[in-house]
């Protein structure tokens, strides 16, 4: 079955379509997209990923057509002069 796989990596985001048994799950369709290749920053166990905008667990089964999604972690640094307060 066609799937896609996306990861929005600046500056450009991937899409690879990929081709998977029936019955595979979203790791194995990451897995065998070959996106880690071209992502070795992608950690599948410390990031989210999703299907069409949802979450999902690594080994939620796929369907034909799916876009599963790597979604990148969010890190917010606070400068010396960002708190909390509003003086």
């Amino acid at each position: 079955m066609k799937i896609a796989v996306v990861y929005a990596a600046p500056p450009q985001p991937l899409q690879l379509a990929c081709q998977v048994e029936e019955g595979s799950t979203v790791e194995q369709a990451i897995e065998q997209s070959g996106l880690l290749r071209y992502c070795p920053q992608i950690d599948l166990q410390k990031q989210k990923v999703g299907v069409f905008g949802k979450f999902v667990k690594l080994d939620s089964c796929l369907k034909e057509g799916d876009r599963v999604e790597i979604y990148q972690r969010i890190t917010r640094v606070l400068d010396e002069d960002d708190d909390d307060d509003d003086d």
